[in-house]
């Protein structure tokens, strides 16, 4: 079975190629090849992983969202409708759906509120597959996971392991949130189980995360044990942490507005309707496990 990845240049993209990659012939492309969009030709499956996500420079506008995240997807569709590959897997993002946070389950049926540039451009890429009539031999598979983490991530694990690690204070203690995330080796497993089972999985949207939430206490906690550093929590009150994060949002610090929601706020995502269309009762890797792992690897890739 030939399967055609676009995007492999990220640490998502990378593992994915590398776990495929043992069962089935894989072709990677990156965005500069798309325009080569003849290899679709040659696959039964394309799974598209192109997206713009990050902004740390603050220089991308809103067209450059626009172009990642929903031009190029109305493209490898209408080259994946006229070729002979039967399946489509779309990456989106849980941000497609909230962004903000949520104290209850996000469910696939939930109205959406994207207010980024991001999470608008990945809303948009959605509906216009969702309103196409796919042949009936084709199917589309819309995924929606949370943060993904692993060997190779860069995101906001990464700045709190590089606090611990350093064992400085950690100023959030006063934040108490629980969040749903996504260990590479469960994002890794459910790609490879559609791939399995597309004849039983219906076209449509997906959410794909860990089956645990994770505090970020708890988080701290499997930091400081892979570290050995001890965690010294620094309460500072919320409202001067929440000021000091809108210096954040004009200054160049660690610390801003977006990235304290997301290391603060309460985001719980159900993965039941995945499990369900796969037949399978409960991921292989606990959430606190996949996050072991991967505090591992960036301990490793320190040393």
């Amino acid at each position: 079975m030939g399967i055609l990845i676009y995007g492999t240049s990220g640490f998502i993209g990378q593992n994915l190629l590398s776990h495929l990659s043992d069962q089935h012939t894989v072709a990677s492309s990156s965005l500069r090849d798309l325009a080569n969009l003849e290899k679709v030709y040659q696959n039964d499956i394309v799974i598209n992983l192109v997206g713009k996500a990050h902004d740390h420079k603050g220089e991308a506008t809103e067209r450059d969202f626009d172009y990642a995240n929903y031009e190029l997807v109305k493209e490898l569709y209408a080259t994946f409708i006229k070729s002979d590959a039967t399946l489509f897997i779309h990456i989106s993002s849980i941000a497609a759906l909230e962004e903000n946070g949520s104290n209850n389950a996000l469910t696939e049926d939930m109205d959406c509120n994207p207010i980024s540039w991001y999470g608008q451009s990945k809303r948009k890429a959605e509906e216009y597959l969702l309103n196409q009539d796919i042949p009936e031999r084709k199917k589309v598979i819309i995924l929606r996971p949370t943060m993904v983490h692993g060997p190779g991530d860069k995101g906001n694990l990464t700045l709190l392991y590089k606090l611990i690690s350093k064992g400085l204070p950690y100023p959030l203690a006063n934040f108490d949130n629980q969040r749903s995330f996504l260990s590479i080796d469960n994002f890794n497993f459910i790609i490879k189980e559609i791939i399995d089972k597309s004849e039983q999985i219906d076209s449509g949207i997906y959410h794909i995360c860990d089956d645990e939430t994770l505090a970020t206490s708890s988080i701290i906690s499997v930091i400081s044990k892979v570290t050995e550093k001890k965690v010294f929590n620094f309460s500072l009150p919320k409202n001067i942490v929440k000021g000091i994060a809108k210096v954040g949002d004009i200054v160049p610090i660690a610390l801003n507005s977006k990235r304290l929601g997301k290391m603060t706020s309460n985001l719980v995502v159900s993965n039941n309707k995945i499990k369900k269309a796969l037949g399978i009762d409960k991921l292989p890797v606990s959430a606190e496990e996949g996050l072991e792992r991967t505090i591992r690897s960036f301990a490793a890739r320190k040393a």
